[in-house]
């Protein structure tokens, strides 16, 4: 039994959905190169409360 050859919309699928993958790709590896910059910069997680000043006003305990 032959195989058909490709029908034209499949080779339209195809250079679509590759176009997709390595746009997704592409987005994998920037937020992973940045997560790495963050991480050896020490830059890790800060809790945003603990930023927060402490000094109190003036006549307050």
């Amino acid at each position: 039994m032959a195989l058909r050859p490709h029908h034209e919309i499949h080779t339209r699928r195809f250079g679509r959905n590759l176009g997709v993958g390595l746009t997704l790709g592409a987005f994998i590896v920037i937020v992973f190169a940045m997560t790495v910059v963050k991480v050896t910069q020490g830059g890790g997680m800060k809790d945003p409360v603990a930023q927060t000043s402490t000094t109190t006003k003036e006549g307050t305990p």
